[in-house]
């Protein structure tokens, strides 16, 4: 029997419940457990509510709170890979665009395209709404490492070359928002030692 579109679009609301099991290697505020997909795509969604005055270009608030609760949910296929855990980006890519038209085909045609469009997006990071997204996904974690003393940060023995290497292009939807991470969220756990300060960078702080 072939699916109708109310079907279609159920089934896809029911799959991505799974988004809510996979862990990712960020802890909650309280530092209580490790938060998961479906919090960080919540968090990061209210962040750009809250936030987007400050995006570097005007954006589509809307569009890019879209983005930001869609993004991760190609990981319920591909799973959660840490982002210093080394693995090439491609290999990641590939396993997340294969997820990507896995899990977006079970929509209704249109809306299929319009969800793997946004994804397409967002991975190009080229457009001010991508470029705005990309920039929470990025502060996001950070907020919440510099607010548990920065546990994971210390368990992964994370270096300052590698955040200042994952964050190369974050000013790029908000120099305002990027300052302020490394003012308050990462240099503060470089003094004190969480982060491992392997070599000098230029910062760029104002």
């Amino acid at each position: 029997m072939k699916k109708d579109r109310l079907d279609k679009q159920l089934e896809f609301i029911l799959a991505i419940d799974k988004e809510k099991n996979i862990f990712r290697q960020t802890y909650v505020s309280d530092a209580s457990r490790m938060e998961n997909d479906a919090e960080h795509a919540w968090h990061m969604a209210v962040m750009c509510m809250i936030l987007s005055e400050y995006a570097e270009h005007p954006i589509d608030k809307l569009k890019t709170m879209t983005m930001l609760l869609i993004h991760d949910l190609v990981e319920i296929y591909a799973g959660d890979t840490y982002a210093y855990a080394g693995v090439d980006a491609e290999e990641i890519h590939q396993r997340e665009y294969a997820a990507a038209e896995k899990l977006y085909g079970m929509l209704p045609e249109e809306q299929g395209i319009y969800f793997m469009n946004l994804w397409k997006e967002f991975e190009e990071g080229k457009s001010p709404e991508a470029q705005f997204a990309r920039t929470m996904d990025r502060i996001q974690p950070m907020m919440l490492n510099a607010a548990t003393d920065g546990r994971a940060w210390k368990e992964h023995k994370v270096r300052l070359s590698q955040i200042m290497k994952r964050n190369e292009h974050t000013a790029e939807g908000s120099s305002v928002l990027w300052d302020y991470a490394l003012k308050h969220f990462v240099m503060p756990h470089v003094e004190s030692g969480e982060i491992i300060d392997d070599e000098t960078h230029s910062t760029g702080l104002k």
